[in-house]
């Protein structure tokens, strides 16, 4: 199918998405270039924007179409409130995400020229998601479609949210961020499908011995850890969908881009409501390889995404 089918298919047949992880405040500032160690350099405003991998994933899963419930933890503060908002307007549903009186969490975002980003985060309440927290809202996971999972919660949260998809038959997306080279065989027994980059893809299976020099070779490799299909993100010469020794690639769709900041996260998003929506993961990373690049335009992460129709007009005319 055509990009502008791919995408009405998202809105025309919404499933269900259940994202479990965190929330963060995106203190974000753009500077011609990065600091050097013991450097000090100008930067213009300051803005906050909404943020956190998941809290992004949900929101962009929503805005196209999906219906999607989150797990997850904010603080009683202003930056709370600034995130459950965001996440009402894509049509989010906020009811599993906790309020506590550890703050929110933050992220420090730089921003360069080139659109490239350096990012610090401070977890602060998303730390308090745990196994007990997903156990509380299983039935979100349960009822699901795809559940989307990622490591800026606790490995606990992410093994105990995936091992209740398995047993419901919801499809299980791991995006390894932020990477852990060493990854529990109870949480990757039960992914369905690994998202990470090429270099990350490499320390993982460097860390089990493993070593590839073509594709085939790393399906075989991510097969022998238990990993029937992944997508290997490879910037701006696309992605590859590996599903053993079969391989697809997907082209990228060019743009100026202005902050790649929650790229990743939008691209990764689109793959779970295009998932849930029934369409192959091939599909699914075309429709999301246009998506996460529509997204690069404009300054932040949630900030930046748009409905299915806004990217079908920006490229399929």
């Amino acid at each position: 199918m055509q990009l502008n089918s791919l995408l009405e298919t998202l809105t025309a047949t919404p499933g269900k998405v259940a994202v479990v992880g965190s929330l963060n405040a995106d203190l974000t500032v753009r500077t011609a270039d990065f600091p050097r160690p013991g450097q000090t350099v100008t930067g213009q405003d300051l803005v906050i924007l909404p943020g956190g991998k998941s809290a992004n994933q949900a929101v962009q899963a929503g805005l196209l179409g999906a219906h999607v419930s989150m797990v997850g933890a904010v603080g009683r503060d202003a930056n709370g409130q600034l995130l459950l908002d965001s996440l009402d307007q894509a049509g989010v549903d906020t009811a599993a995400i906790e309020r506590i009186d550890t703050p929110t969490g933050t992220a420090i975002i730089t921003v360069n020229d080139q659109g490239e980003n350096t990012i610090v985060v401070s977890p602060g309440a998303n730390g308090s998601v745990d196994a007990a927290t997903v156990s509380k809202h299983a039935h979100l996971i349960e009822e699901a479609d795809a559940l989307g999972i990622c490591l800026e919660v606790s490995l606990e949260a992410a093994c105990a949210a995936a091992a209740i998809a398995r047993a419901a038959g919801t499809v299980v997306f791991f995006n390894n961020s932020p990477f852990r080279p060493d990854l529990p065989t109870e949480l990757m027994q039960n992914v369905d499908v690994l998202i990470v980059n090429e270099h990350e893809l490499r320390d993982m299976l460097a860390h089990q011995d493993l070593e590839f020099s073509d594709w085939e070779q790393a399906g075989r490799a991510l097969s022998t850890l238990g990993v029937a299909r992944a997508v290997i993100t490879l910037g701006a010469e696309g992605s590859l969908v590996l599903a053993g020794e079969q391989i697809t690639k997907v082209a990228p769709y060019p743009v100026n881009a202005v902050d790649t900041t929650g790229a990743g996260d939008s691209f990764f998003a689109t793959l779970l409501a295009a998932t849930a929506a029934g369409l192959d993961l091939a599909e699914g990373a075309h429709v999301a390889s246009a998506v996460s690049a529509f997204s690069t335009q404009k300054l932040g992460a949630q900030a930046s995404y748009a409905e299915a129709g806004t990217v079908s007009a920006a490229f399929c005319r």
